[in-house]
């Protein structure tokens, strides 16, 4: 095992010294693109230090005026959902939104790491009682983000039980390798230069949204398997790709890896039936089989083969949490969805198929600021998947008429 390429079994990720390295430079330099001076929030779970480590050392080494690292413990999660008071379990402590808004505030740069460190330790829990709490997530997070105050990035950090629960047939050394290889091949540190592969890409997906944000779209219609879908547009809805440039113009990749070209729906307009292509992981909880019924833009049923409580108690936390604030398109020439892994990790999994998010919008994808006033607010953001090669994806003129726009992961536009 140790002789594969970028694998070293005796590390907490299973990155060997160099690819960990490469992985922190990524994120810091091309994903976040950290600038000389800012100081540097980091966050990541208790069993992602040595991750947490390198990208502190990398952020240090672009010249960092300090680094903030946090670390968030999904036990004390756990403790909190067993015992806690009910009416207790979605407070928040004011100094936990106030940080991010001081972030923002401070034009600081922000990098998170994704990939669950103790899958299943919540499903024995009451999944109503799991849905109340929704930390690690702020909902000041969203502000900063519309506001473009600071430079961001989350990425993929491998661990010994994600590996288990992605390639749960294999041996502990052997699953490890395997999410080691693919993580390292989907983020393109497989490459000579990744960050040159990265723009390569992105340049793609700036380019396909264009061409599907020039006819102005009223609306767009999923069909497949369980789903027929139409989800409304607003008038000035512009598709954009994960290539972001913040108020004092430091253009960063908030997703790495990203596949998706997304934009901001009309709140109003959703109707019909979605069943879900992945499981969606949420807050320490996986949510299998999952459908939701929409109509007049609010998810009015919300089923599941497990956990159906969990995203039903987040789509109940505020009038626009059971609405969409976003829609994306992901075609199949990315590379996660060629893999055909499910990684149980939404940064991923969203960026191997189409998929839609109840909850806040982005105000960055509309072209007109009347439009600000019409978008969805929120406190959540959940994203979840319902592409695949068998779901057709079709653009709707206000007069009727339809136009293909993905066939088998295909672009047809």
């Amino acid at each position: 095992m140790a002789s594969q390429a970028g694998f070293d079994p005796t590390t907490q990720t299973g990155f060997d010294a160099t690819t960990l390295e490469r992985f922190a430079d990524l994120l810091i330099g091309f994903g976040a693109n950290v600038q000389s001076g800012q100081i540097v929030a980091i966050g990541g779970e208790i069993g992602k230090e040595e991750a947490v480590r390198a990208l502190a050392d990398s952020a240090y080494r672009h010249g960092a005026r300090f680094v903030d690292a946090t670390y968030f413990d999904l036990h004390v999660k756990r403790s909190r959902i067993l015992h806690a008071a009910e009416d207790t379990l979605d407070f928040v402590p004011s100094w936990y939104g106030e940080r991010i808004l001081e972030l923002g505030a401070q034009r600081c740069a922000r990098v998170s790491l994704s990939g669950p460190v103790a899958p299943g330790l919540l499903d024995d829990l009451d999944p109503a009682r799991a849905g109340r709490d929704q930390l690690p997530f702020v909902r000041e997070s969203g502000r900063v983000v519309n506001d473009a105050t600071t430079n961001w990035s989350i990425g993929p950090c491998p661990s010994r039980p994600w590996a288990a629960l992605v390639h749960p047939g294999l041996g502990e050394d052997e699953a490890l390798a395997r999410l080691v290889g693919e993580l390292t091949h989907v983020l393109r540190l497989d490459e000579d230069d990744p960050v040159a592969a990265w723009r390569a890409r992105s340049d793609a997906l700036v380019a396909a949204a264009r061409r599907i944000t020039e006819p102005r779209f009223d609306a767009l219609r999923f069909t497949g398997p369980g789903t027929d879908l139409t989800v409304g547009l607003l008038s000035s809805s512009r598709f954009m790709a994960a290539r972001f440039e913040t108020v004092e113009g430091v253009r960063h990749m908030p997703n790495v890896p990203s596949e998706e070209i997304f934009t901001t729906p009309d709140p109003r307009r959703a109707d019909g039936v979605v069943r879900a292509t992945k499981p969606l992981s949420i807050g320490g909880s996986i949510i299998r089989g999952l459908e939701v019924e929409f109509q007049g833009g609010r998810a009015v049923r919300i089923d599941a083969d497990e956990n159906a409580e969990v995203l039903r108690g987040y789509a109940a936390k505020d009038d626009g949490a059971a609405r969409l604030g976003e829609v994306a398109l992901v075609d199949r020439e990315g590379r996660i969805g060629k893999l055909g892994t499910t990684f149980f990790d939404t940064l991923l999994d969203e960026n191997a198929a189409s998929h839609v998010a109840l909850g806040s919008a982005y105000a960055m994808c509309l072209d007109d600021e009347a439009d600000h006033s019409r978008m969805n607010e929120s406190q959540i953001h959940v994203d979840f998947m319902i592409g695949s090669d068998e779901v057709a994806v079709d653009g709707l003129a206000a007069n009727g008429s339809s136009v293909p726009l993905l066939r088998g992961g295909a672009w047809q536009v």
